[in-house]
């Protein structure tokens, strides 16, 4: 009894096929109008300034105590106090200043690939190959392990945590390729981050006051912008030819830099919608594992596998300088809250402190 004006049914390979080319001609189409905003590159934009001449960046401070691969650290809000994680469990608190250490936790795991300070400095979250993220409050009356409190439990490895706008939440980020944002009183999951199709890598926080949007790259060379309110991707690029091994907003907010297996950093600019700037050289042919941006922004720099950091003038896309001291894979390195110095950690066990 089938008339004339009854649908079509598809064929479910059918509609999947129709769809997938609807998305792939909406993806060109994408690609259309972001060419036709695509005016000038931003090294021509950048021609009209001063080039950075003289950077009188040296070695201050090595930080000698750990027993195995420095894999993440984070200054103090204090600008003073370093945390570190490394690969045999073990953190450390450090005074940068007298490289004195005056905290030492042994994890229950190896491989703690994530430390973080809270913004009131009087607390440490990290974690690692345990899947967890567990925050330790600092007191120097006591054991610090003593009132340690597991807050937020990934299904795969936590590979970077940070603490957005105050001492109770915690974003994290892990290797079963979502990033949560926990209660750390209650340990609650207050909000999940679906969207990568790998091993998130690294987050940051956008520098807003209001800080309601966070960065985050992945193994799947993508770079995700994301709505902490409502859980939402709101943005996403790609370009890298490998992982993303670190994401950094820029202090203005609008760009954020990258660092990836594909021995390149990238700039993506929010509001173009593209990437902006590659910062490469024949030469540089290992992997860059963290990146992170002067306070003015118009520095990035960059540690990679080759033992060295490139220091680059972010708006030139040229190398300023290189850094070099370490002796061993730059793991992890960061600008202190000011400014006025950064910090290095490497496979070689060590920390520094250049300035």
């Amino acid at each position: 009894m089938a008339s004339d004006g009854e649908l079509k049914v598809h064929s479910p390979g059918e509609s999947l096929e129709a769809l997938t080319k609807e998305a792939e001609t909406l993806k060109i189409k994408l690609e259309e109008e972001r060419q036709k905003l695509n005016d000038v590159a931003l090294s021509t934009v950048a021609e009209r300034l001063e080039v950075i001449n003289y950077l009188n960046i040296k070695p201050r401070r090595v930080l000698k105590g750990h027993q195995a691969k420095v894999l993440c650290s984070d200054w103090s809000p204090d600008k003073r106090h370093i945390v570190s994680s490394s690969q045999d469990g073990k953190m450390i608190i450090w005074d940068a200043f007298t490289t004195n250490k005056e905290h030492a936790v042994t994890m229950p795991t190896t491989w703690v690939m994530a430390c973080a300070y809270a913004p009131s400095g009087n607390l440490v979250a990290c974690g690692g190959l345990d899947n967890k993220v567990t925050v330790y409050p600092l007191s120097l009356e006591e054991d610090v392990s003593t009132k340690k409190k597991t807050v937020g439990t990934h299904t795969s490895y936590m590979s970077c945590c940070t603490f957005p706008n105050s001492d109770q939440q915690i974003l994290t980020g892990s290797g079963d390729s979502t990033c949560a944002l926990w209660d750390v009183e209650s340990g609650q999951l207050l909000q999940n981050f679906h969207g990568h199709a790998g091993d998130v890598m690294s987050l940051d926080l956008a520098p807003s006051e209001t800080g309601n949007t966070f960065v985050s790259g992945s193994c799947d060379r993508m770079v995700l912008i994301w709505d902490m309110r409502t859980g939402q991707c709101v943005q996403s690029f790609e370009g890298h030819q490998s992982d993303i091994n670190s994401v950094k907003f820029h202090p203005s907010g609008d760009a954020v830099a990258t660092g990836s297996d594909d021995s390149t950093c990238r700039l993506f600019d929010l509001r173009a919608d593209k990437e902006v700037a590659v910062y490469t050289k024949e030469s540089i042919i290992f992997g860059v594992n963290s990146v992170d941006f002067s306070v003015s922004g118009r520095l990035l720099f960059a540690g990679y596998n080759d033992y060295t950091v490139n220091v680059w003038d972010s708006l030139k896309c040229v190398r300023v300088t290189l850094l070099y001291g370490h002796e061993n894979r730059v793991s992890c390195l960061q600008v202190s809250p000011d400014g006025t110095a950064l910090s290095t950690g490497s496979w070689d066990y060590t920390l520094r402190v250049w300035a």
